[in-house]
């Protein structure tokens, strides 16, 4: 549980599940709300526990890829019950049906 621990960590997964190398700028749009320096924690952190890969390419102006390892999409995959849990019993506002 402690390598999803956090408000956004879970949102991340499936957005890199979404759209399998993605740049940081897109990853904000995906999650609205989420600060530039909450998503780059959590990606550092998702990166040192092994679930995300970082790319950084060797460009000018500097572009640096996100996408998920092994790790991560097994992980994601695991997770898609509880996702289905919730769209099945939480209605829009976070209360249950």
């Amino acid at each position: 549980m402690a390598v999803i621990e956090g408000k956004w960590k879970v949102s991340i997964l499936w957005a890199l599940g979404a759209h399998p190398r993605c740049r940081f700028g897109r990853l904000r749009r995906e999650l609205p709300g989420v600060t530039e320096k909450v998503l780059a924690s959590h990606l550092r952190e998702m990166e040192r526990d092994g679930l995300v890969r970082r790319e950084a390419h060797d460009e000018v102006p500097p572009r640096v890829e996100y996408s998920l390892t092994e790790l991560g999409h097994a992980l994601n995959r695991a997770l898609e019950p509880l996702g289905e849990w919730g769209s099945e019993n939480l209605l829009a506002d976070g209360s249950t049906a």
